[in-house]
């Protein structure tokens, strides 16, 4: 009992907790933190992570609802661009009347409500209001252009859209505009759209245009009748109900929208949490990374709303500048990123001016990470408990990720360790079967972490889902006896460009549009900052003139920004098989000497 009594009173024990002889009471406590394995657990490539600690079965309204009645009083958000800040206690009675007040609007339990835009307060009102009154949250890419907003739309019915009137170049009125032109003479509430027939109603975060509601007006909505629909529905409510519906796209070019429950959304929340303490270490996050990605709605809003830590989001985009300042200012001592977001606060030119010191742990994810990047995350930003995180969203999405504790060349080698109550294996891509140990192949996941599928596409669901509800990640890696994952490539193109998954076949497949493109292949190419760039390598029809200029004007305005190519070569021919499939890999090869990268 005195060493878990010890344990409880760490975070009063001042800026010395971190010593040898505390470390080792950290070590010996399983039921307060999860700790590295001092042995192998596996004999094959085969891992089941183990813990004392069972699978959580609630909602997430009633995960916010136990951290509001914990810490009343204790800081839940932040956001410095808006000057917002909200305690647990606030944080739940706007939830309720948001949820309330999207009752009021006719919306109902199993809805698909789609909120599109940068990160701010209404967002994480949205997220978790809708998952009060069982409505399904769709998180939809800011940086989507009108005819990618519209396949989301249409694919899984959304009823209502919430944005905001603008976020730098995007008018996101008139690009709805475009694709139901209706809007502008609808009543609120009431849209009848040819070409959207299941939307009725739009929301916007800050004003208020023809044919929308505003936020403040919903918040009013919720009125005691509709308090008292509210708890009657929370009451019918089952963990195991779709949540949230993630878009991610495919290598068929077209999105397909992970659904997630809140159970497998609440559990990743809570095991990522007791891994690394923030179930009893005195934390404050700052969050650069986008809500409408796993990493911003789960290991953000989520991990907040399970363990009751606050959450600080710097500005509405990744900005480096904004972000060291939130850290500075807040005093956080975690920081969220990818490889990108590091290497851009390390590079601002006022970076030495920072004062630092209340930084201590964080997550490096999205992307592989050059070891001499670590090192500096480790040195400059005083990050000594930093930790390497690998997942999908179809996995909800963590399933490896390192302890604080962990030695630093698993830091530099692996993507951490298995997570509880989660199964990895390597099998053979050509027969399925385990392999040996610290021998590459397809990694493959099965748990409470995996998604129900992808929302009305049950082939593709299929195609990634075995009859034993194995996850194929579509990633080659290797396990090691005690449990850690080293990726070593991936069996897809996908392309991951500071953190943003992109594949190469929904570009291509826009490009061939170009009337002067007989044919284009776009690959990723090394980039010391991204990580990874785009290049498309372009065939061009015959007699015809087109310049990487045009390609890219072409582009513009029709695909994501972070979408269009940065490279763009044009080619005579390219590398192919005896059966005319064109070898990719080949191509690489190729272009990274003709670029010199």
């Amino acid at each position: 009992m005195t060493a878990l009594w010890l344990l409880r009173r760490l975070p009063t024990l001042g800026p010395g907790w971190r010593s040898a002889g505390v470390r080792g009471i950290h070590r010996a406590s399983s039921l307060y933190a999860d700790t590295p394995p001092s042995k192998p657990v596996t004999s094959t490539s085969y891992v089941h992570g183990t813990s004392l600690v069972p699978l959580l079965y609630k909602t997430v309204g009633q995960c916010l609802e136990e951290s509001a009645n914990r810490f009343p009083e204790r800081e839940a958000l932040v956001f410095l661009r808006e000057g917002v800040r909200r305690t647990f206690a606030q944080l739940k009675q706007e939830v309720e009347q948001l949820a309330a007040g999207l009752l009021a609007l006719g919306l109902k339990k199993g809805d698909r409500l789609g909120v599109w835009g940068p990160n701010s307060y209404e967002w994480v009102l949205m997220q978790l209001a809708t998952a009060q009154a069982g409505i399904i949250l769709v998180s939809v890419n800011p940086a989507y252009q009108s005819h990618e907003l519209e396949f989301v739309l249409k694919k899984v019915g959304c009823k209502a859209l919430v944005f905001p009137s603008q976020f730098k170049t995007q008018n996101y009125y008139d690009l709805l505009k475009q694709v139901c032109p209706e809007l502008e003479k609808a009543s609120a509430g009431g849209i009848k759209s040819e070409n959207l027939p299941e939307l009725t109603t739009v929301i916007m975060m800050d004003t208020k245009l023809p044919g929308t509601f505003q936020m403040n007006e919903v918040m009013q909505a919720g009125s005691t009748s509709y308090m008292k629909q509210l708890r009657d529905t929370e009451s019918k409510l089952s963990c195991e109900e779709p949540i949230n519906i993630q878009f991610t796209s495919g290598t068929t070019g077209s999105p397909k929208g992970a659904t997630l429950s809140h159970h497998n959304i609440v559990n990743n929340a809570n095991l990522i949490g007791r891994r690394l303490g923030f179930d009893w270490k005195p934390i404050r996050s700052a969050m650069p990374a986008p809500l409408y990605h796993c990493l911003g709605s789960v290991w953000g809003t989520m991990v907040m709303s399970v363990h009751g830590t606050p959450l600080i989001f710097p500005s509405p985009s990744f900005e480096g500048k904004a972000t060291l300042e939130a850290v500075v200012q807040e005093k956080c001592t975690f920081l969220h990123g990818t490889p990108t977001m590091y290497i851009d606060m390390l590079e601002q030119p006022t970076f030495s001016s920072y004062d630092l010191s209340s930084l201590r742990a964080g997550v490096i994810t999205g992307s592989p990470t050059p070891p001499e990047l670590m090192r500096k995350i480790i040195d400059d930003l005083n990050m000594r408990e930093i930790v390497v995180a690998y997942g999908t969203t179809e996995n909800s999405p963590v399933t490896f990720l390192s302890f604080s504790l962990d030695e630093i060349n698993r830091k530099l080698e692996t993507v951490g360790h298995i997570l509880p109550h989660t199964e990895a294996k390597v099998v053979s891509p050509e027969t399925g079967l385990i392999l040996p140990l610290n021998t590459s192949g397809e990694l493959m996941i099965r748990g409470y972490c995996t998604m129900l599928g992808y929302w009305n596409d049950e082939p593709k669901t299929k195609e990634v889902i075995t009859p034993e509800y194995w996850y194929k990640t579509g990633d080659i890696a290797a396990l090691d006896e005690y449990g850690y994952c080293r990726i070593v490539g991936r069996c897809k193109d996908m392309i991951i460009r500071g953190g943003e998954n992109i594949y190469p076949a929904e570009i291509e497949q826009f490009l061939h549009t170009h009337p002067s493109i007989q044919e284009a292949q776009v690959i990723g190419v090394k980039d010391q900052k991204m990580g990874e760039e785009i290049c498309a390598c372009i065939r061009l029809r015959a007699d015809l003139d087109c310049t990487a200029e045009d390609i890219k004007a072409f582009c513009k305005g029709k695909i994501s920004h972070f979408k269009i190519p940065r490279y763009i070569v044009f080619l005579k021919e390219f590398p192919v098989t005896i059966s005319g499939k064109v070898q990719k890999f080949k191509l690489q090869e190729i272009i990274q000497k003709e670029l010199q990268l």
